[in-house]
């Protein structure tokens, strides 16, 4: 804690009064732009790897950057979401999922969550990306080599970086589900992405499902 408390001292004493018009402004007016779903990993801050200013992201993190399907009922991520898109009106939510995800290796190489019975079922929300997983291993299989490589192709992608790219598809199709995310997609309003960012090499790549801009290289 002692980390925590210098670092609130150093953020009064040299970072908040250069920033005190900002923190001003903020503390009358919430307007961010963009909403950010991420992983909780410590790894992943997306205001970092963002860049982003204070107010500009409004974001959710979950394990493995799962987000449940609608269902009726309280849900603090459902509220959120809705909260973001119908009260703040952002105009774009990124889904970003990321390397060595503790949750997405637990899924792709088995491992026993006897033990964790709430995470267990927390990864319920994954079936659709292990689905999307499988159904990929399938067709590169069929239409790969045996070595493990596609024609033309450089080595198979590892079954947990193939989960983690699933999983960003199959939690745009669950975001869809929401009836906040629904009517502004249809009042085109919104735009959904989904990205993939690297820890070792700070490189984020844009997975969107169909048409969709690059991310621009470091």
């Amino acid at each position: 804690m002692d980390r925590l408390f210098d670092g609130v001292a150093h953020f009064r004493r040299d970072v908040f009064p250069a920033r005190r018009d900002l923190f001003a402004r903020l503390a009358t007016e919430h307007r961010p732009e963009t909403l950010f779903i991420g992983c909780s990993d410590a790894r992943v801050p997306p205001e970092l790897i963002t860049q982003s200013e204070p107010g500009e992201l409004f974001v959710i993190r979950t394990a493995g950057n799962l987000i449940p399907a609608y269902a009726p009922g309280s849900d603090g991520v459902a509220a959120s979401i809705e909260y973001a898109v119908s009260v703040l009106g952002v105009r774009e939510i990124v889904v970003c999922g990321h390397s060595s995800c503790g949750a997405m290796t637990a899924l792709a190489e088995g491992h026993d969550l006897s033990s964790a019975p709430v995470i267990a079922d927390w990864l319920r929300h994954a079936d659709g990306a292990r689905a999307r997983a499988r159904t990929s291993e399938t067709a590169g299989t069929a239409g790969g080599k045996a070595d493990g490589k596609a024609d033309g192709q450089g080595p198979a992608e590892s079954p947990v970086a193939a989960l983690v790219r699933a999983n960003v598809a199959a939690q745009l199709q669950n975001l869809g589900t929401h009836p906040s995310v629904i009517a502004a997609l249809a009042e085109r309003r919104l735009t959904l992405h989904g990205w993939v960012f690297d820890i070792a090499s700070g490189s984020v790549e844009d997975v969107t499902p169909g048409p969709r801009a690059a991310v621009p290289a470091a």
